[in-house]
């Protein structure tokens, strides 16, 4: 068997999108026969470069090129030119593209290093779906994603309903987001606390609505709630049963944050297929989570935890959630649920069979 060369390309390499990339890195590392290089995005201010090398495969080829996190002709078209370059260079079989802001600049490099190389593209969440844009601009997010897929390539999107848009587009496949069962199996046992625990793992940002969050705990000021993480909208969670930790610089550090939570709660906006909800289910944590894409492709309403559609919902099922043994019913339903559908061994195995099949 020939080697097949792929590369990756993502400008936001942070949160969940970077353990997803740690993972693959890992699955792909080790396939002889599968040279992986990623091209990334090391300006995100929640990542630490220095620890991209050591998270990361030994075998992945690394290339870190600026990319400016907002929008900017200038500093966009300086980006498009380095990523001409290394396609060129490279010369791949495969070029998988991650992120909404991708399907621009990827898939213009790809054009223009007249590649022979087979074209995917993962959003990550689409940019239409976003809540803190105007609904012009969801329009013209959406007229991106639909003008540019005529560009060719093939999606794979990461969740269910993400799969169901992206047909729209172009031809799809789905691979699930998942989590490394192997390793992350070794240190998932709860943290003992004292106080009843509520928490999130995540950027305090708009999309995590932390002004939600920051209520809830002002309906609940006996309970303990711990935002795991930090961000630019800090200055909302005003609560004081509230505990932010801020950053740290191991993600496993996080994860130990993780263990001494009894409920997890996603107060996002919107998602792609979030990766905390699958860690803290792994954990067997029961999730509340908003009823949006990504977060319903996840929890199972009533069985894994419960989904809510406004503030009132979720007040009833923090009541419902003070049973201990309802508690531990939904939370082994959920470790089952990642174990059959969530698991990237499985998950990378099946991207795996569809790169070598083109």
């Amino acid at each position: 068997m020939s080697k097949i060369k792929t590369i990756h390309i993502v400008e936001a390499l942070g949160g969940g999108v970077y353990t997803y990339f740690v993972n693959l890195s890992n699955h792909f590392g080790e396939r002889q026969h599968i040279e992986t290089t990623i091209i990334y995005s090391d300006q995100r201010p929640e990542i630490n470069p220095l620890n991209v090398r050591r998270d990361f495969h030994e075998s992945v080829n690394l290339l870190p090129v600026q990319m400016c996190v907002k929008p900017s002709l200038y500093h966009d078209f300086k980006t498009l030119l380095v990523l001409i370059k290394h396609i060129k260079r490279l010369r791949p079989n495969i070029v998988h593209l991650h992120s909404s802001r991708m399907t621009v600049l990827g898939r213009l490099a790809h054009v223009f290093s007249f590649s022979n190389s087979k074209l995917f593209y993962t959003p990550h969440g689409y940019s239409f779906l976003k809540k803190d844009v105007s609904p012009q601009k969801q329009k013209a997010y959406y007229l991106v994603e639909k003008y540019f897929a005529k560009l060719g390539g093939s999606s794979i999107a990461c969740g269910d309903t993400e799969f169901n848009l992206a047909k729209k587009f172009s031809k799809a496949y789905l691979v699930r987001n998942g989590v490394n069962l192997k390793t992350f199996n070794k240190s998932k046992s709860d943290r003992k606390n004292h106080d009843f625990t509520i928490g999130i793992l995540g950027r305090i940002t708009f999309a995590r609505n932390p002004e939600l969050f920051n209520r809830v705990a002002q309906r609940h000021p006996k309970i303990r709630f711990l935002w795991i993480g930090d961000g630019e909208l800090r200055h909302l969670i005003t609560s004081k049963n509230i505990k932010v930790t801020g950053w740290f610089n191991e993600r496993e550090e996080a994860l130990e944050q993780l263990k001494s939570v009894d409920i997890y709660l996603q107060t996002s906006l919107w998602e792609g297929l979030p990766m905390a909800v699958l860690e803290a289910m792994t954990m067997k944590k029961p999730v509340l989570a908003t009823n949006v894409i990504g977060n319903k492709d996840i929890v199972l309403h009533g069985k894994t935890g419960y989904l809510f559609d406004n503030e009132e919902e979720l007040v009833t099922y923090i009541e419902l959630l003070q049973d201990k043994a309802h508690r531990l019913k939904l939370g082994e339903n959920g470790e089952s649920r990642v174990k059959e559908f969530f698991d990237s061994s499985k998950n990378f195995k099946n991207l795996e069979a569809i790169y070598l099949k083109q």
